[in-house]
């Protein structure tokens, strides 16, 4: 099982960013996607996930109206839609699969990704 996260990079503050999360070895119809980050010096943190159900999307109360979760299972693709950036943001972005419908914490999550950089500017 492989995910391979890319999309990160350096953008000004109000600016947008489209990360893409490619997953391989497993079926995207039975696993639920999520996204984390972890910044310098803080805990990893959940900030969107989407069921595998398709039922349920959660946001990350920070990231609610400026994220976009979508997935594209025939091309085994979650994407993670990132506008109005702020220096905030900046982070190792992480996508993840788990088998649960709705995970809930990190350990929920059983496949990991690398990690992609996304620094945003003031």
């Amino acid at each position: 099982v492989q995910l391979q996260a890319s999309g990160g990079g350096l953008v000004q503050t109000g600016g947008s960013l489209r990360l893409s999360c490619v997953v391989s070895g497993i079926d995207l119809n039975y696993y639920a996607i999520g996204w984390y980050r972890q910044a310098p010096g803080k805990e990893r943190e959940g900030i969107s996930c989407f069921s595998a159900n398709n039922d349920t999307i959660y946001y990350e109360e920070s990231v609610k109206g400026r994220f976009t979760i979508s997935r594209d299972n025939a091309k085994n693709t979650v994407y993670l839609q990132m506008n109005s950036l702020k220096p905030d943001d900046t982070a190792v972005y992480y996508c993840a699969a788990s088998r649960l419908t709705l995970p809930i914490t990190r350990t929920d999550y059983r496949y990991w990704g690398q990690g992609t950089q996304v620094t945003v500017s003031s």
